[in-house]
């Protein structure tokens, strides 16, 4: 098993352009919106933290429920 941290130099271009869009800063922003939701609502495990105005960065504790991961994922779908 590879050391933590390693990078195989024979990786994919699909992981290594995966690698730079989970770098960039606007995603770097969305996965920490996300985190804070997470510990503001802790929800039961099969469950995900929905924002009920569908805005990500809103992250008060009334705006924010328990849902399915199923159900959530196909409310948040982007037209």
């Amino acid at each position: 098993m590879p050391k933590k941290g390693y990078r195989d130099p024979n990786a994919s271009p699909r992981s290594k352009r995966q690698r730079k869009y989970n770098l960039s800063k606007e995603q770097t922003e969305r996965r920490s919106s996300r985190n804070k939701a997470r510990r503001k609502k802790t929800c039961p495990k099969g469950k995900d933290v929905h924002h009920k105005d569908g805005n990500p960065r809103n992250n008060k504790r009334s705006n924010l429920k328990c849902s399915s991961v199923k159900s959530n994922r196909s409310k948040n779908k982007k037209k």
